[in-house]
């Protein structure tokens, strides 16, 4: 594979996701940046924008094993990596594997567990192993968790540690969207089958586990210029000292966005990145890591408007 088949690839899986989602092109284009950077992606929204859709999308449009777990209340960190059960016809232990051993895995609503079923995916997201009983399990060299939650405001819901949060690449927020694509919307399901199936029936596989790992080698040769890692540099230590940011990023964040911006240029079939590329993906990378002052909260500022003007006070390469 090379870098113009790569772009090609990232088109027709972007294509057949657009089947059944409208509307959420630059999702769809981060979410892609994230599976093929080895991250995870996080998705906050209200309901009913899309965002099941979009992960059930993403994994009909590849031929890869898909998961989901459904995050309640009462669920437990067992119900996810699995357990040893006796069986006492054979005396003794066997693993029964939880849904978390796929490639990509679904936690839908994933802020609606409490705190210790959520530790249980800290370990795979980071390592891509489970320990069980004190023995490592492999996951594959593709895990992809693409974990939804609600806003925190609504009822119901746990805000998620900031070392669960850390492991998310990306955290996307949705909205609802434009009125011509939600008119378009309509349009498209008012000629289907009412089943919620027939909305991603249509979508083909066009991508499996070597395309992705072709495309993964492709971008671990993608290299940065060093005022590309100056620019990266300059906005993480700009979020260290902006006075409505009481906790700036860290330099694992640093280093995470200069992978995302790797993905991106191969991605668009380049061998080098942009500072465009940059400024693209850097609110996307640093809003779930970075925690605003005091002030900033009390006026009503968010973490996209006050990254946003880091990324105006700190001059791009030309």
């Amino acid at each position: 594979m090379n870098l113009d088949e790569l772009r090609s690839l990232r088109d027709r899986v972007a294509t057949e996701i657009g089947k059944a989602v409208q509307g959420q092109d630059e999702v769809v284009e981060l979410l892609l940046v994230s599976l093929f950077a080895r991250g995870h992606c996080l998705l906050e929204g209200p309901p009913g924008t899309a965002k099941t859709l979009l992960a059930q999308s993403l994994a009909a449009a590849l031929h890869l094993d898909f998961n989901r777990i459904q995050f309640t209340p009462d669920l437990m960190p067992g119900d996810v990596i699995g357990s040893n059960i006796f069986d006492f016809n054979a005396s003794r232990f066997n693993l029964v594997k939880g849904p978390i051993f796929t490639d990509i895995l679904l936690t839908d609503e994933i802020n609606r567990a409490p705190p210790k079923t959520q530790a249980a995916l800290l370990q795979v997201m980071n390592e891509r192993n489970v320990t069980i009983d004190g023995v490592d399990y492999p996951v594959g060299d593709v895990f992809f968790t693409v974990a939804t939650q609600n806003p925190l405001e609504q009822q119901g819901t746990y805000p998620l540690p900031e070392a669960q949060l850390d492991r998310f690449l990306f955290k996307l927020v949705i909205d609802f969207p434009d009125e011509a694509a939600e008119l378009s919307i309509l349009k498209r399901h008012a000629g289907q089958a009412l089943e919620h199936d027939a909305r991603k029936a249509a979508i083909m596989p066009v991508a499996g586990l070597e395309e992705i790992r072709a495309g993964q080698k492709l971008i671990d040769e993608i290299r940065l210029d060093d005022e590309i890692l100056r620019y990266v540099l300059a906005l993480a230590r700009a979020t260290r000292s902006e006075a409505e940011i009481a906790h700036g990023v860290s330099t694992r964040a640093a280093d995470a966005l200069c992978g995302a911006v790797r993905a991106k240029a191969a991605l668009d079939g380049r061998d080098y990145a942009i500072p465009d590329d940059v400024k693209l993906l850097f609110v996307s990378t640093m809003r779930h890591r970075i925690v605003l002052s005091p002030t900033a909260e009390i006026e009503g500022r968010s973490p996209a408007a006050v990254l946003s003007s880091v990324l105006e006070q700190i001059p791009a390469p030309r």
